[in-house]
């Protein structure tokens, strides 16, 4: 059996995904196999596992960050919010349907069995299983439902450790309010508290976390500075929708739909000195960039009413009759076309018009499209031509079927991973590009290639991009994450509980 450990928080975006990366980095550099564990997760950051299965984004990050393959068994419940009140429900990496989330509160607990056959599964497999919780603990209207906090904990036999982030203020109050309202029979659980996010000097801390020991009556283990480490994060309250870098040659925006998903997809644009990229909420937050990109979305048609909205059709429009790159993925990518039929809230068919860019129609169907790819760019026109030969690797995760309606140029050749055969994706015209792919930009290779064709457009000739191997990057940061958090946590504390478990 696995010893195991449990990172709660005491609120949303605390630093839980990312400091479960980090205890996963440290005990796989230590000799352990290591791996992420996350009862149910919401997200609309999501990703394909090779078997086709999908799970959330963040316990593929903790499985990287562990050095082994991402796995559905690390988080056997997904939920991928619709709207404001309904989410689809995906379990052991399949979709089973929408749910409100009345009808999810009261069925929840019939997932149990799934989530304890898959934690039992990497019990027999692993070392250290690093647990990561959702949310509070403290949800007093939750608690009698919960499966993910302090009802995992007990699953598992879990300790926990509590987490409260002092960048958003009233860390103390977060930490001390989080105890007070548990139970005495959860309280046993937390043998730790830290404290994340930190910038300063800890010494002015110190009678505060005197103070909140003796309150909270748990000692304090670690204090985390506030990291600038380079990792992908799945949040929507993610701070890089708030990033705007200066300084580069070429300037990206993508437009920040409601219901963006896989934004991840473009971290890997940012870590090029040549590009600026930045989201945008508003049309008029768009200037006059070198290529606008449409993102994916959870939710097609509702986010294309937004876009009409809030004028982004026109912007859009605009750029593409000044030659500007526009770009689509996914659920960018139907926006783009002519028609969606799609069905609304009451599960009557409708048609909708896209925006018109690309000569593509979009049929939902209630099955939904889950692969990895691998496969190269053919065909390409317009000032992306010299994509055509470059290989890519990806995922698809989409319920609509696009179909060619005019005519169009096939934008990529893909090769599934399992190798059914070969198929073709996307779409290009003249300046306008579309793909179902997630991903499309990973490769250092394709964003190089994007770099140079966009410098030549611009008159740009004469200056070099700099080689960069992601791979090497991504290992580098989740090193550096590892030791920020090693030289800032007891982890000699966290090994005494990680070996005594939940034993007074």
């Amino acid at each position: 059996m696995a010893m195991s450990i449990m990172i709660q928080g005491t609120m949303s975006n605390v630093g839980k995904s990312i400091l479960t990366a980090a205890l996963c980095r440290i005990f796989k550099n230590d000799g352990y196999r290591t791996t992420p564990f996350k009862a149910q997760n919401m997200a609309l950051n999501s990703f394909v596992t090779k078997d086709a299965l999908e799970m959330g984004r963040a316990q593929v990050i903790q499985a990287e960050a562990a050095g082994i393959e991402p796995s559905v068994l690390m988080n056997p419940i997904l939920l991928k919010p619709t709207g404001d009140m309904e989410s689809q429900v995906i379990v052991n990496g399949k979709a089973i349907g929408n749910m409100t989330a009345k009808e999810y509160y009261k069925n929840k607990k019939k997932f149990i069995p799934d989530i304890m056959k898959a934690y039992n599964f990497l019990d027999k497999e692993y070392d250290i299983i690093v647990i990561e919780g959702a949310g509070s603990p403290a949800e007093i209207n939750l608690k009698d439902d919960d499966i993910v906090n302090m009802g995992m904990a007990r699953l598992a036999e879990a300790p926990v450790l509590l987490v409260g982030d002092i960048d958003r203020g009233g860390v103390f109050a977060q930490l001390i309010g989080t105890v007070d309202l548990l139970e005495d029979n959860e309280k046993c659980y937390i043998k730790g508290m830290i404290v994340n996010k930190f910038r300063g000097d800890k010494e002015i801390l110190k009678t505060g976390i005197d103070m909140l020991e003796k309150l909270a009556k748990k000692p304090v283990i670690g204090i985390v500075p506030y990291m600038n480490c380079d990792i992908d994060d799945e949040d929507s309250l993610s701070e890089r929708f708030k990033r705007k870098r200066e300084g580069g040659i070429i300037d990206i925006v993508v437009i920040k739909l409601p219901r963006i998903s896989n934004f991840t997809d473009f971290n890997a644009l940012e870590r090029f000195d040549e590009i600026n990229l930045y989201y945008a909420e508003n049309a008029d937050e768009i200037k006059d960039p070198d290529i606008l990109i449409i993102p994916g979305t959870k939710n097609t048609s509702g986010d294309l009413k937004w876009l009409r909205e809030k004028n982004f059709d026109e912007k859009i429009k605009y750029l593409a009759l000044k030659e500007k790159i526009i770009f689509g993925i996914c659920g960018g990518f139907q926006i783009l076309g002519e028609k969606i039929y799609d069905y609304d809230g009451s599960g009557n068919r409708r048609i909708y018009d896209g925006i018109g860019l690309l000569p593509i129609n979009t049929n939902f169907e209630p099955e939904k499209i889950k692969t990895r790819v691998k496969g190269k760019f053919i065909n390409i026109g317009g000032v992306l031509e010299e994509l055509s030969g470059v290989e890519f690797e990806g995922y698809e995760i989409h319920n609509g079927v696009s179909e060619i309606i005019g005519n169009a140029e096939n934008m990529s050749i893909l090769y599934s991973d399992n190798f059914k055969g070969e198929k073709v994706d996307g779409v290009s015209v003249k300046n306008i590009y579309g793909t179902y792919i997630h991903g499309i930009f990973d490769k250092e290779c394709v964003v190089r290639k994007i770099i140079l064709a966009v410098m030549r457009k611009k008159g740009i000739n004469n200056k070099a991009v700099k080689n960069f191997n992601m791979e090497e990057y991504k290992r580098n940061q989740y090193d550096l994450l590892a030791e920020t958090v090693r030289k800032n946590v007891d982890m000699d504390m966290i090994y005494k509980i990680l070996k005594e478990g939940i034993k007074q």
